[in-house]
């Protein structure tokens, strides 16, 4: 199996968890000492704030070591962070696609946590849509898992809560943790009773939409749409900001929407995973799961496409 090339051969610091301990002995300024020791610089020569995120703050910390990505967030824990560099950390090591590795989460002497990471100095475009869909699809043939469908932590999509309780069944995993979830969102925020029950019916008949398929737990980054999708100074594509879980590799295309993958990145990719029978009959479904949260996320606006998205589907399934 080919290999990225953004994988340097030069030896990188490993992921590592700060332990709890008390405020009173919590350093001042945790990424600065982290960098200045574990991280192997001997000075900081400049901060600069990076934009593009909502939820967090971000910077880029230049050394004489190299640059560093650092995010912060002042109201969250560290369990949003961690999970985080559970999902790169993950990704990285299937040495398929170019991701941020991972090197230190810790909490904030005055509240909040930060994660520290990789820095990718970004080219000018989002890379070659062929390169992406292989290196994809041989990170999904790559990453699989043995305990089954799920993560080891729960993790976030957008700011919503994202359940990867490990399960031996996909399709009840993804109708109870997935629509399931998202269904119930709707109902508590909006008090959304059409959408919760008719996606509830849909929910209970979706099998025969994975008729003749093999699902594999395959590693997946979760939250692929555009704003997640870069390339680096050589024109390879990098992945980042993940929601990773194992789970059917098709549901990897759930915000293909907003995405923008063409037709060489799926020549590319189904040419390492091919296509499985339905494929088309699914697309949707898993689209749907993005359209939910966009709704349960932002209003609205969203929720005519995930009703229509329902409404096809039971007409199909004369459910």
């Amino acid at each position: 199996m080919s290999t990225s090339t953004c994988f340097s051969s030069l030896p990188l610091p490993s992921f590592t968890k700060t332990k709890s301990s008390p405020m009173c002995s919590m350093s001042k300024d945790p990424v600065r000492d982290w960098i200045l020791s574990e991280g192997k610089a001997s000075k900081i020569t400049k901060i600069s704030p990076v934009g593009g995120g909502c939820i967090n703050f971000a910077n880029r910390y230049d050394t004489d070591a190299g640059s560093f990505f650092v995010k912060t967030n002042r109201s969250i824990g560290e369990s949003m962070f961690e999970a985080e560099a559970l999902g790169l950390e993950a990704m990285y090591e299937t040495g398929t696609i170019c991701v941020p590795k991972p090197y230190k989460v810790g909490p904030l002497p005055a509240g909040g946590s930060f994660i520290i990471m990789e820095f990718k100095e970004f080219g000018g475009s989002r890379g070659n849509q062929s390169v992406l869909g292989r290196r994809l699809a041989q990170m999904h043939k790559s990453g699989k898992s043995s305990k089954g469908f799920g993560f080891d932590v729960d993790n976030t999509i957008g700011s919503t809560p994202q359940i990867n309780t490990w399960s031996s069944d996909w399709i009840q995993f993804y109708g109870e943790h997935r629509l399931g979830y998202q269904l119930q969102l709707a109902l508590d925020q909006y008090s959304d009773r059409t959408i919760f029950e008719k996606g509830q019916i849909l929910v209970k008949n979706i099998a025969p939409l994975f008729d003749n398929v093999v699902i594999e737990p395959c590693l997946l980054h979760g939250d692929l749409w555009s704003g997640n999708i870069s390339s680096d100074k050589n024109g390879e594509p990098v992945i980042l900001d993940p929601a990773c879980y194992y789970g059917h590799n098709e549901a990897e295309f759930g915000m293909s929407w907003c995405a923008g993958f063409g037709g060489s990145f799926y020549n590319s990719y189904f040419e390492v995973m091919p296509k499985q029978p339905g494929f088309e009959k699914r697309r949707d479904l898993y689209m749907l799961y993005h359209y939910l949260n966009h709704y349960n996320l932002f209003g609205s606006g969203y929720r005519s496409s995930a009703m229509s998205i329902i409404d096809d589907y039971l007409a199909y399934l004369k459910a």
